[in-house]
């Protein structure tokens, strides 16, 4: 037997309804509210008795900033229209205490007749999910903004970690930060060496480089209202807003630094010291124009921090500076004035390397012995820095001596060397080669000589063959104490043609990182061979300019034999010889510097 099941008692459908944990409203056709349940009541902070019978839109609904929604934008009372439920989530309904509340709502039509006679309305406090989404959305844009800062950091910190040189790093710099973080950057640096003077070396701004912005700007004052000169001397990093950019500027480097803003624009800027470990060397000024935000606390911080980071690099650079030209003028001052005698003809070239670390202990000698033979000489002392070029001015200096005092041949002049530098030097391994210039007046000449694992000297005839002198190869120097032997260094002899070209060179000639020594040797010889019929002085010149070496140190070294019987009695006789120490013996320090005619070369270019 079946039976039907029995309707709800109003009584169960009210206590359904007061029960529910969720907030219910119900709505007439008007919109007007006709009953209301305990969780509604609560969520809004009214009693029945003030809700019933009053519009529900009118008395509860708000926007989020607590005006009054127009009527017509009402997606709950839509649904008298639709007949559609319909439900959302980012409304507010204000509490009785003036205070609103968010929901997540729900509203579907309430049918009688074949007409929508009213509305029900669900809702729930969203507070606690619309915190939470706050909350996740703000740590998330926290989160964004430290990964865009740890990127800026970032790509600044690849910037100064290039082997650019100091002024192309910085525009490259100033152009990063534009215009993440400014509509314009400028450096401004102390010149190094001199005191208090001040250059602005770097500008970038978002319409164009504003090149015609640098240059020499007025001295650093010892005290001033500006900002550029307070952060100089403060070393921490100045905010700079509209009531300081209107201010009177109180001294020549704070009125070109004022200039900036009048050219450029700018309503707010950061100053930010550039600092290395013992000074300040300069500063970057970062400005924003138009409607961009004042700088905030996080961006000042990353600003500072790439200061800080362009600070040290600067000073790294300067140290980098000093390094080479201490080095440079040493090794400058051990270049030769070259002799001449008996129409021997001789040149000689010497180019630093293109980096402060890769100058080194290259070095080339010729000088005349107690027996009247002449001497060359080329090596380079193991290392690229200012360490190595003074070990080579004590190689050098012992070589000569020993080779003044002792008149004996070279194998035994280079176990002198290599026993000198054992016993009485911290110098570390070197390469050499030690000749000697044999012949009786007027020729044949003859190169008697040992090799101290340098690259060979190359013979190149009048008629343009070019060979390599592999004879006479022995040991480094300072190896046999490394390996505590007793090495030695076998004496060569090669005749000298006449008119032959003997050129001696260090390794940076023929051996760079990207190509091997054997590829170098036969770039040079075949280059050489071509150049045979050249003078000396453009023998070397066009030689390097063909070759075109880059990265070490060169020293070049050259001998031109005269043509036979030159010098001969009733020939013109050369001029007298003129030693080292000779009061005429010129500047060394100064490239194109010349004695007996024969200039003395250095191919670097001017600081």
């Amino acid at each position: 037997m079946s039976s039907a099941s029995s309707p709800l008692e109003p009584e169960t459908l009210r206590a359904v309804f007061n029960s529910v944990e969720a907030g219910l409203y119900v709505m007439d056709a008007s919109g007007r509210i006709t009953a209301s349940n305990p969780c509604a009541q609560r969520l809004v902070g009214r009693s029945e008795e003030q809700t019933l019978g009053r519009d529900l839109h009118d008395l509860l609904h708000r926007q989020a900033n607590g005006s009054k929604l127009p009527r017509g934008e009402c997606r709950m009372l839509a649904v008298l229209e639709s007949g559609q439920p319909t439900q959302g989530s980012d409304e507010f309904l204000v509490k009785g205490d003036g205070t609103l509340v968010p929901i997540i709502w729900a509203a579907a039509p309430l049918w009688r007749d074949g007409r929508v006679d009213g509305v029900v309305l669900v809702l729930h406090d969203f507070t606690l999910h619309r915190e939470a989404a706050e909350q996740t959305a703000a740590q998330l844009a926290c989160l964004e903004g430290f990964t865009e800062r740890l990127i800026m950091v970032s790509e600044a910190s690849a910037v100064l970690s290039t082997t650019l040189g100091l002024p192309e790093m910085l525009h490259r710099l100033v152009r990063l930060l534009v215009p993440d973080l400014g509509d314009w950057a400028v450096v401004d640096r102390l010149v190094p060496g001199e005191a208090g003077e001040m250059q602005r070396i770097a500008v970038h701004a978002t319409n164009g480089t504003a090149e015609e912005l640098l240059g020499p700007l007025p001295p650093l004052p010892e005290a001033s209202s500006s900002l550029l000169v307070r952060a100089m001397h403060g070393g921490e990093p100045l905010r700079l807003d509209a009531d300081e950019l209107a201010g009177e500027a109180d001294t020549p480097l704070a009125q070109a630094h004022q200039e900036l803003f009048h050219r450029l624009g700018g309503h707010s800027a950061v100053v930010v010291p550039l600092s290395a470990r013992r000074q300040v060397l300069g500063a970057l000024t970062v400005a924003r124009t138009g409607q961009l935000p004042l700088y905030t606390d996080a961006e000042v911080t990353v600003l500072a921090d790439i200061g800080r980071r362009a600070g040290l690099v600067m000073e790294g650079a300067q140290l980098y500076d000093q390094q080479r030209h201490v080095a440079e003028t040493m090794q400058r001052q051990l270049l030769t004035p070259l002799p001449q005698v008996d129409h021997l003809t001789m040149a000689a070239r010497y180019q630093p390397a293109q980096v402060a670390a890769e100058i080194g202990g290259d070095w080339y000698d010729a000088f005349m012995l107690a027996d009247g033979v002449m001497t060359m000489v080329i090596g380079d002392v193991v290392g690229h820095d200012l360490q190595a070029a003074a070990h080579m001015a004590e190689v050098r200096n012992m070589l000569r001596a020993l080779a003044w005092d002792h008149q004996e041949p070279p194998s035994v002049i280079m176990r002198r060397l290599d026993e000198a530098m054992t016993n009485t030097s911290d110098a570390p391994m070197a390469t050499a080669i030690f000749a000697r210039i044999e012949g009786p007046e007027g020729g044949p000449w003859q190169l008697h000589w040992v090799n101290a694992g340098h690259p060979p000297p190359l013979l190149v005839t009048s008629d343009g063959h070019a060979r390599f002198l592999e004879g006479g190869h022995g040991p480094l120097l300072g190896i046999s104490a490394t390996l505590h032997l007793g090495l030695s260094w076998p004496d060569t002899r090669d005749d000298l043609p006449p008119q032959s070209t003997l050129l001696f060179y260090t390794d940076g000639l023929v051996e760079s990182r990207t190509n091997p020594i054997d590829t170098g040797l036969a770039s040079l010889r075949r280059h050489a061979a071509a150049l045979a019929r050249r003078d000396v002085e453009e023998f070397l010149d066009e030689l390097l300019a063909r070759i075109d070496p880059s990265g070490d140190d060169i020293a070049l070294l050259v001998l031109r034999i005269p043509p036979a019987g030159a010098g001969a009695e009733g020939d013109e006789q050369p001029a007298p010889l003129r030693h080292a120490h000779s009061p005429a013996t010129p500047d060394r320090s100064a490239p194109g510097s010349r004695i007996e005619g024969t200039p003395i070369r250095d191919t670097s270019e001017p600081t």
